[in-house]
């Protein structure tokens, strides 16, 4: 049965009102909340999903490394040039946030414009910039990288980065419930969890422009000195995790955090894995004070 007083005021002055017309309107709201409901459902689970990743990822990591980097090898199936694989892994984390913002109920909202922008500058570097640093070098040594990237890592790292990007985004354009109702903490957690995103950013890519320096010149491997590889063997996931941490501050959300949490269970066993590596490559010349990732601790 048709419930007419559920019906905008004005439909019953329009000169085509009928039934018809009624029902018409209740199976587009309805059809509204459906799609509003299992848009609402598939995020939750994903973030779900999302935090179920981390604990199998982090155990995996500390037995088995993907063989890329340091750990490159054989027997993984058809490989891709590094900086054509980091490129594509990354684009989503770019492209993306443009396709899911114009559907989000904060595509207007300022604030859900700056708050994503950290976000937008951290992958546009890391999907446009990085790979294009990781081509010149590697042309700069008039070489040819003798095993490539693996094209199995990079579909999963693509999927992965997509996942993630998908719950980052849908929740700062869309779900994000409190700009306007939080008492004015919005800016206090927006520019305090920045601060610590740009310092963890700045480390970051110090420690990549040191490490991408440091193999052009050697034509190898070395053993990296100064600044912060003096404290830690992994200053650039060092440096990521700080990020990510300032993310997890600026939204201020389960969202944020649960990047935060894989980031960790991602980066911090790949840290073990080459501190060990440099280790057995260097032996004594490698310095036995360094910590792995977190400086004084880990």
């Amino acid at each position: 049965m048709v419930c007419y007083h559920d019906a905008p005021f004005y439909f019953y002055k329009m000169p085509f009102f009928s039934t018809s017309s009624l029902q018409i309107y209740h199976q587009q709201q309805t059809k509204q909340a459906t799609m509003a409901l299992l848009d609402q459902s598939f995020f939750h689970y994903s973030l779900l999903a999302y935090y179920l990743l981390g604990p199998p990822t982090f155990i995996a990591l500390r037995f088995f490394q993907f063989p890329y980097g340091k750990h490159n090898r054989l027997g993984w199936g058809p490989t891709i040039s590094p900086p054509l694989a980091w490129f594509i892994m990354e684009s989503p984390s770019t492209l993306l946030p443009l396709i899911l913002f114009p559907f989000g109920q904060h595509f207007t909202n300022p604030k859900a414009l700056v708050l994503m922008s950290p976000y937008l500058i951290h992958y546009f570097h890391r999907t446009f910039i990085y790979p294009l640093r990781i081509y010149q070098r590697t042309s700069q040594q008039n070489t040819k990288t003798t095993i490539g990237f693996p094209l199995i890592l990079t579909f999963n790292g693509f999927l992965t980065q997509a996942l993630n990007t998908y719950i980052q985004a849908r929740w700062v354009s869309h779900y994000k419930s409190d700009y306007d109702s939080d008492g004015g903490l919005f800016w206090w957690k927006f520019f305090g969890g920045l601060v610590v995103f740009l310092w963890g950013m700045r480390i970051n890519m110090w420690a990549d422009t040191a490490l991408l320096v440091l193999k052009s010149e050697s034509g190898g491997y070395k053993v990296p000195r100064g600044g912060w590889f003096e404290l830690v063997t992994c200053p650039n996931y060092f440096g990521e995790i700080v990020e990510w941490l300032g993310w997890a501050v600026m939204t201020w959300s389960w969202a944020g955090f649960g990047f935060f949490l894989y980031t960790c269970s991602n980066l911090v066993p790949r840290a073990c894995a080459n501190h060990k590596w440099y280790l057995q490559k260097f032996g004594e010349d490698y310095p036995k004070n360094r910590k792995t990732v977190i400086p004084f601790f880990v």
